[in-house]
């Protein structure tokens, strides 16, 4: 059966975080029914990847933009609800915190999202790279398209506050940002008088799709960008760039043109000072992360708005974690008091 046996845990996410979250909890006896749209989920274009995160699971088809109501029967009889959008679409489709919660008080929702729920960054798209970049945690010389590093730790440490939660008998509310986790990694090493990343690095993206990677800029900093199948996101990057004649290239097409597009990509960020970039991108809607040192990482107001850096990555809303605290001593008193059993 399994040690999570009779838990039932409402997966509505996609892609690699929250379905990685899932399977961890799954792979532990947990029942998990993924909830897809029509047509199902984008990663199952990317078979190889999708059946390697989704194992141990049930599936089920639900339009939430038609049936929202359907999704919160589930939520009724569930323990766990686990979403990955960006903050306030799961509210507007009708499966937010408040609408789950009016249905099932002893629910543990969990949010994963790129930044969390709140701060100056939430709303800002993106995908691992960027949340790497923006984190520090992009070496000077990466592509940004290796080991997904940012979704994978989100993803436990997702699966670890949800367990938590369970342990304290559910009724909580998760907010987790992807950046939040490495930002928190980030703090645990002494900051050094290192400068920022610059200088030699690859030419291009070199990611799996154009728009995908990191990119030099004029003045020597690096931006990062994450643009997979989004088609909006996509044109937004194109617009912002100049390079409007590309903006309507459908996703296989960017696929067939890899190269191509993504040198004229290169092109265009290299003619501009890293901070010109991250504007222009950021105000289009386009996702794009500069990428940091770790000393940049502890000026960036968003991280200081959340107190990850010091703090805890998990946010809760009833049961907040404990603040920064100190060390223990070596043999000192801060174990606690052990009581025989008879």
């Amino acid at each position: 059966m399994g040690l999570l046996g009779g838990l039932r845990v409402l997966d509505l996410t996609m892609w690699r975080p929250g379905p990685y979250a899932t399977q961890l909890l799954a792979q532990l006896g947990a029942d998990v029914l993924k909830v897809e749209p029509p047509g199902g989920e984008p990663m199952r274009a990317f078979r190889g990847h999708f059946d390697l995160l989704n194992r141990h699971k049930r599936s089920i088809v639900i339009d939430l933009k038609a049936d929202a109501a359907r999704c919160r029967e589930l939520a009724a009889d569930a323990n766990v609800f686990v979403e990955g959008y960006r903050p306030g679409v799961a509210d507007r489709l009708g499966v937010g915190y408040d609408a789950v919660r009016a249905v099932n008080p002893r629910i543990v929702y969990c949010s994963i999202s790129g930044y969390g729920a709140s701060g100056p960054l939430a709303s800002l798209p993106g995908h691992d790279v960027n949340y790497r970049a923006y984190t520090g945690t992009v070496p000077p010389d990466d592509g940004g398209h290796e080991f997904p590093v940012a979704d994978m730790a989100a993803a436990t440490m997702a699966a670890f506050a949800i367990l938590a939660a369970c342990h304290k008998g559910g009724g909580e509310r998760i907010d987790l940002g992807m950046a939040d986790v490495l930002a928190n990694w980030a703090g645990t090493v002494p900051v050094t008088s290192a400068p920022p990343p610059g200088g030699s690095g690859p030419g291009r993206g070199r990611g799996p799709v154009p728009g995908y990677g990191v990119y030099p800029a004029h003045d020597g900093g690096k931006v990062s960008l994450g643009v997979v199948s989004e088609d909006r996101l996509w044109s937004a990057t194109c617009r912002a760039l100049g390079l409007d004649h590309h903006a309507g290239l459908s996703f296989p097409e960017r696929l067939s043109r890899a190269e191509e597009l993504d040198r004229d990509i290169s092109e265009k960020i290299a003619a501009l000072p890293r901070d010109t970039v991250v504007a222009r991108l950021t105000d289009a809607g386009a996702p794009v992360a500069p990428v940091l040192s770790p000393a940049e990482v502890r000026t960036v107001d968003h991280f200081q708005q959340r107190g990850v850096i010091d703090g805890s990555p998990v946010r809760t809303l009833l049961d907040p974690p404990l603040p920064p605290g100190r060390a223990p001593d070596l043999d000192g008193a801060d174990g606690w008091t052990h009581t025989p059993t008879e």
